[in-house]
């Protein structure tokens, strides 16, 4: 049995498992922070949409981005995610109903319970 063909496959598909650059594996509690930013950024619409004047949830997310201090594509993300909460009412709230203060109330929750799992999961 001539092995030539297999020993030449073989060593294309090893300089081809060579050329594909290895990923990082996402950190366990990465999923959490961005959902986290993405929450802060819906409490940032809605509290504003419902009379809360000023940058407080902006603030809180500034906070966050110090406290990870990601690189530029990590960093990315996060905005990302933010957005994402903040735009994701934009089309659904023009004014403040009672539908959007029972969702201020879940975010709030959803918010305190992130940051505490985090914490106390992570944190050192």
């Amino acid at each position: 049995m001539n092995r030539a063909p297999f020993l030449v496959a073989l060593c294309l598909a090893a300089s081809t498992a060579v050329a594909v650059p290895a990923f990082g594996a996402e950190s366990p509690f990465e999923p959490g922070l961005m959902r986290l930013a993405e929450v802060l950024g819906s409490l940032h619409f809605l509290r504003n949409l419902c009379g809360e004047k000023g940058d407080q949830w902006r603030g809180e997310m500034e906070k966050l981005l110090e406290s990870e201090n990601p690189d530029p594509e990590r960093r990315a993300r996060f905005i990302a995610s933010f957005n994402r909460g903040y735009r994701s009412f934009g089309g659904t709230y023009t004014q403040c109903t009672v539908s959007a203060t029972e969702a201020i109330s879940r975010y709030m929750k959803e918010g305190e319970t992130l940051s505490r799992d985090i914490a106390s999961r992570y944190g050192n």
